[in-house]
């Protein structure tokens, strides 16, 4: 369980969306959090890319042999 504090203006925006939609605030603060934390793990494993692409001495392959090597070639 996770109780937060919002400044009023915070809140009463909430309040609002949430009247007009029809949905929680709970709902809505939910969905805000998901949505963060999916940027937070998309860039983490960009940045964990990048670094093993520095790593391997900043190598890389033209999109080209990407798609061949994936079978995506039209």
């Amino acid at each position: 369980m996770l109780a937060i504090r919002l400044d009023e203006k915070t809140e009463s925006r909430l309040e609002d969306l949430s009247s007009k939609t029809g949905r929680t605030k709970t709902w809505y603060v939910r969905k805000a959090i998901e949505t963060y934390i999916d940027d937070l793990e998309d860039a983490a494993i960009a940045a964990s890319a990048y670094e093993e692409y520095l790593f391997d001495g900043g190598k890389s392959s033209p999109l080209e042999d990407v798609r061949r090597r994936l079978g995506l070639e039209d």
